[in-house]
């Protein structure tokens, strides 16, 4: 997989704006790697971005984006892309106030049973893999040049 990607491909890749991409990095939410005056996002970044789009989706604020993001940080001490493995499925809930990271159903149901208001839920996993799967298929579909061939490699990964 490539190191770095460009602000175009992070847009492609992600369905986040150019503009958020920048109100992003100005206010230290994502941090690219600079060259010069370009901005480099890492597989990292692109993890971030998946999982922020989705919190902003899902109505967060970005207050509330980088409470969470600080969470995950200080939880596991390292990036979204090494805490969330392909095997694993890694959910984020919170009622508003509190926020939960848990890997069992059997977790989420007693936090769900417990609550004495809604909760709100998000498959982290899931933002992670969807950024992998885009990053393959981009990658197959830019050195594969017979359209035969790139359907085969889609259907493969």
């Amino acid at each position: 997989m490539q190191d770095r990607f460009s602000s175009q491909e992070v847009i492609a890749l992600t369905g986040v704006t150019a503009r958020q991409l920048q109100w992003w990095d100005e206010r230290g939410v994502v941090k690219p790697e600079r060259v010069g005056h370009r901005r480099l996002y890492s597989i990292q970044n692109l993890t971030e971005l998946a999982v922020i789009r989705e919190l902003r989706r899902k109505g967060f604020s970005l207050q509330g984006v980088r409470k969470v993001m600080r969470f995950l940080e200080r939880e596991f001490g390292k990036g979204l892309a090494e805490i969330v493995g392909r095997s694993s499925d890694v959910h984020l809930l919170t009622d508003g106030k509190r926020l939960y990271l848990e890997t069992s159903a059997r977790q989420i149901v007693d936090i769900l049973k417990n609550s004495n208001q809604p909760i709100l839920g998000i498959c982290l996993s899931d933002a992670v893999r969807q950024v992998r799967a885009e990053v393959v298929a981009r990658k197959t579909s830019t050195s594969v040049t017979s359209p035969t061939l790139r359907r085969r490699a889609r259907k493969a990964s």
